[in-house]
């Protein structure tokens, strides 16, 4: 099936519309532009004008996502930064934006999840069931030091 190129003028109102309505970074911008069929000069200049004009903005798409997805979606700071990496975040603007993190609301975000997945867990307080649940912080994007600090401390099973 072939697709359907899209005007530059018709792309950078459609993507006006998009931005306004949530928050986009350069990156997925750029993908959408090459969908559609929009020339790599003319993505460029698009993605100028809605930088321009604060439509686009990868530092505050990058603080709002790291936001999002430690209080929300319960993922880690190594998560964070691979998907943020994956959607072409500078790699100076993801470790800033991942700063801003609360230490303490990180860790109370860790050890929530930690202790309904070993209430889910049969004898989670075992070898066995420790290390399922190291996998399991390890798969959220937790660092290993925090997960270790977390199982051994007990605090799971209170």
């Amino acid at each position: 099936m072939k697709r359907k190129i899209v005007e530059p003028n018709t792309a950078l109102e459609r993507l006006r519309d998009l931005c306004a309505r949530s928050e986009q970074c350069s990156g997925d911008i750029m993908r959408k532009l090459y969908n559609w069929g929009v020339s790599a000069s003319d993505s460029a200049k698009i993605v100028e004008i809605l930088e321009r004009d604060r439509y686009i903005d990868d530092e505050r798409f990058a603080r709002a996502f790291v936001r999002d997805k430690y209080r929300f979606s319960g993922w880690g700071r190594l998560k964070i930064m691979i998907h943020l990496s994956a959607k072409r975040i500078e790699k100076s603007i993801a470790t800033e934006a991942l700063e801003e993190i609360d230490e303490d609301e990180y860790r109370s975000i860790a050890l929530k999840a930690l202790k309904a997945k070993a209430r889910a867990i049969p004898d989670s307080n075992t070898y066995e069931g420790r290390t399922k649940l190291f996998r399991f912080g390890a798969a959220r994007g937790y660092e290993a030091a925090m997960l270790s600090e977390l199982i051994k401390s007990g605090e799971i099973w209170d």
